[in-house]
């Protein structure tokens, strides 16, 4: 529902369940529960803890939107339910050829029948549907034709022998924590470079420990405030294009697989602003940043990362790159920078 204002309202949480009490309804009804075109495989299986059950039927509408049809119909009882275990939908490209690979990848996605082929988390498919020109396209991308019958009845023939699964509790706020967005603001100046490194370090570090995580690397490209920005350097390159490249070699070296990683050159005369303003409409969980070394300036008008780390919404780790001579060896046998306080106390130096 839509307010005046131009507010979205959700409304009819009838069949919700908190995260955080016993499930009445699951103990009381032992049918699948929800409207039967949205409803997940491990809904109708009788599982109601999975949250990526929310990004099945939001896959659905996405799939209606685009094609005006449902892709599982109108199933009524749960024999005709559990036919989304094994019969695929038809593409929406076939439906509608209108319908960009990039969206039917992730329609598709939403859409699979095991919860950890679909996307982590909804802030996850939010970012992904921000940045379609970075979505990671598979097969799904360009099918036009529903899977032949020896592949459905291959499915249909591992449904029937797989014995349901108990049901053990799955918290809502643990699944989300799981599978955060996290943002590296990568300085990519040629003297910051051991910062860079630095950077580098401390986010493979972070990608270790979150397996799931989403990362975003992202660059500040600063304008001029006043006059004509040509955007090119003295041999007529795109400032612009050469900074993306700079940044996804940054980047190579994380080993990230590609549907996890985005990569955005942000133009701006105000590098913080852009950055806060970045993490908000992604709604990043994470902020990795670097810190640059102490100068009278930056005393009196404050830095970049000062600014973020004061204004963030979410959590922000900032590095600051160690002399050569303070480096230790890794486990990996490569150098690794030493923690030590930001001077502006704007946070730690490697995340806790």
């Amino acid at each position: 529902m839509f307010r005046e204002s131009g507010e979205a309202v959700l409304i009819d949480y009838g069949l919700s369940r908190h995260d955080q009490l016993p499930d009445l309804l699951q103990e009381e009804f032992h049918l699948p529960l929800g409207t039967g075109p949205y409803i997940s495989p491990e809904q109708v299986a009788g599982d109601r803890t999975d949250p990526r059950s929310d990004l099945f039927a939001l896959g659905v509408m996405l799939y209606f939107f685009a094609t005006g049809q449902r892709p599982f119909g109108r199933p009524a009882g749960r024999r005709a339910l559990r036919r989304r275990f094994w019969r695929d939908p038809a593409p929406p490209r076939r439906l509608n050829p209108d319908v960009p690979p990039w969206l039917q990848e992730l329609i598709l996605r939403c859409l699979e029948v095991d919860p950890d082929q679909r996307p982590a988390t909804a802030g996850q498919l939010a970012f992904d549907l921000a940045h379609p020109d970075q979505v990671m396209l598979t097969a799904r991308a360009e099918r036009t034709a529903r899977d032949n019958f020896l592949t459905v009845a291959r499915r249909r023939f591992r449904a029937a022998r797989t014995a349901p699964r108990p049901i053990a509790p799955r918290p809502v706020s643990g699944h989300l924590a799981a599978a955060p967005i996290i943002m590296a603001a990568v300085d990519l100046s040629p003297e910051m470079e051991s910062l860079a490194d630095s950077l580098r370090i401390i986010v493979q570090r972070i990608l270790a420990i979150e397996p799931k995580a989403r990362l975003a690397c992202v660059n500040v490209l600063k304008t001029p405030r006043i006059g004509i920005d040509f955007g090119e350097d003295e041999q007529g390159r795109n400032l612009h294009v050469q900074r993306l490249v700079e940044l996804k070699h940054w980047a190579h070296a994380l080993k990230i697989a590609p549907e996890r990683n985005t990569y955005t050159v942000l133009e701006s005369p105000d590098p913080a602003a852009a950055l806060l303003d970045y993490a908000r409409h992604a709604h990043v969980d994470h902020i990795v940043i670097g810190a640059r070394g102490v100068s009278a300036v930056q005393r009196y008008l404050g830095s970049v990362s000062s600014q973020v780390v004061a204004q963030a919404p979410c959590s922000v780790t900032v590095v600051r790159a160690r002399p050569a001579a303070d480096w230790g060896e890794d486990e990996a046998g490569g150098s690794a920078p030493s923690s030590s306080p930001d001077p502006a106390g704007s946070g730690p130096s490697s995340p806790a």
